[in-house]
């Protein structure tokens, strides 16, 4: 199982660091599917830092998806991010990580199982259960 939670706003990104604080377990936040185009790199960048203030001995990473742009991946490089996913397959994907690692930034390949935030009433229960479920 996967410890990534997609996280649509600064509330989802904090209930998902409360409830990796309380669980004790590292977690992934992962902006929604093109979210650099929509959102934008800084204020997903933002919305990671405010919440990670609140939060700081959480150990996290956080993750822009922007999408099959690869343009939008370089701007959320220049603008910070330090962990983008872009979904234009493996040959475009290394060329993006070795500019990302001479960034000292990461291309995202992870795949599983994610928690989508979007529609939860209570995001934070839902957090709790999920990286409960993890393998300790």
């Amino acid at each position: 199982m996967s410890n990534a939670i997609i996280i649509h706003s600064l509330e989802h990104a904090q209930a998902a660091l409360q409830a990796a604080q309380a669980v004790g377990v590292q977690v992934t936040l992962v902006s929604p599917a093109g979210a650099a185009a929509t959102l934008g790199a800084t204020v997903f960048r933002d919305i990671v830092a405010q919440a990670a203030e609140a939060y700081p001995d959480v150990d996290f990473q956080a993750v822009l998806d922007c999408g099959d742009d690869p343009g939008l991946a370089l701007g959320a490089l220049r603008h910070g991010i330090k962990v983008v996913r872009i979904s234009n397959g493996p040959e475009l994907s290394e060329k993006l990580a070795d500019i990302a690692g001479q960034r000292g930034a990461t291309v995202y390949t992870e795949t599983g199982d994610e928690l989508d935030l979007y529609d939860m009433t209570n995001p934070a229960a839902a957090c709790r259960a999920w990286l409960k479920e993890l393998p300790q």
